[in-house]
């Protein structure tokens, strides 16, 4: 990724991919006609989730509508809708062996539904196929179509996310064609609509301010959302936004400290995490933060009872 001739930190740093499973994973996606956001968003973690046989899969092709100035995927205007898109995921997932699957999208405005009825269908193909994956969406936000996010809803994802990625005041510059309150809306219809925990995403570095930061958790956090994750932005191109600094490790723990604080219930917080990054780590921890939870309402419940 071009850093505007930025040297990296060595926080930043990590190892080119070229294991086995890298390259059998890459025949796999590439047999299947398959993308993955991990390629299309040049993610630096390819090389550690796909030596893992892990990989997030990008459904509705790879030209996305939007020109999001943070985002390497393409953009222009897509020539089709592959129906046999879900099908394929779902195989693809049953050879991986996966546990836990996250399955995102390109932008698809100019489909009526914004492609809601295919994140659907690949839903139930991965129900259907692997009955005891569970399976973590990424959405887009439908252009604030509300039964399109129904749609996706009632198809029973396990973790439903949606990223804010920034402040609203970078909005303009991150993501032209996006509304900061409609994200936030999503999430906290999502959240009344469903019993799954919901998700989301913020990158830091890009020229938000500290106050801006503890806002958008803090909204966050007002919808309801569980899961938080916080990691650095850094830019693919000379084309898109520049990285205005890189964050070091210990201010993003301590911003992880920050939304723990607000109520989130599990919080990837640092330099390399991204959305589904350790997804599959993120939703036991969630799990097992949650039970911890449960647990101590009941202890204290009792308490409360036997002090009657």
């Amino acid at each position: 990724m071009a850093q505007s001739g930025r040297r990296l930190p060595d926080w930043l740093k990590v190892k080119a991919p070229g294991s086995a499973n890298y390259l059998e994973l890459k025949r796999l996606i590439g047999g299947l006609q398959l993308h993955t956001v991990c390629e299309s968003a040049q993610c630096p973690n390819i090389g550690e989730c796909w030596n893992s046989r892990t990989a997030t899969f990008m459904i509705l092709g790879d030209v996305c509508t939007r020109s999001c100035g943070f985002c390497a995927v393409k953009t222009g205007k897509p020539l089709f809708l592959d129906e046999g898109e879900p099908e394929r995921v779902a195989e693809a997932i049953s050879q991986l062996d996966l546990r836990h699957a996250v399955i995102t999208s390109v932008n698809r405005d100019e489909l009526p539904d914004g492609g809601a009825r295919i994140f659907a269908r690949t839903i139930e193909a991965v129900r259907q196929r692997c009955p005891r994956t569970t399976v973590e969406v990424l959405i887009p936000d439908f252009r604030g179509d509300w039964e399109a996010l129904g749609v996706v809803m009632a198809a029973g994802p396990h973790i439903l996310n949606h990223n804010i990625e920034t402040a609203p005041r970078l909005y303009p510059q991150m993501r032209p064609q996006a509304k900061y309150h409609r994200s936030l809306e999503l999430l906290e219809r999502a959240r009344s609509l469903g019993q799954m925990p919901t998700k989301s995403g913020m990158m830091l570095g890009a020229g938000e301010r500290e106050q801006e930061i503890a806002q958008t958790i803090t909204d966050l956090a007002g919808v309801g959302c569980r899961i938080l994750t916080l990691g650095q932005y850094l830019s693919p191109s000379q084309a898109h936004v520049p990285v205005d600094r890189f964050v070091h490790p210990d201010e993003f723990a301590r911003w992880r400290g920050f939304a723990l604080d607000l109520g989130l219930v599990h919080v990837e917080s640092g330099p390399l995490v991204r959305s589904s990054y350790h997804a599959e780590l993120q939703a036991g921890a969630f799990q097992g933060a949650e039970e911890g939870a449960g647990a101590k309402v009941a202890s204290l419940s009792s308490q409360l009872q036997a002090a009657r």
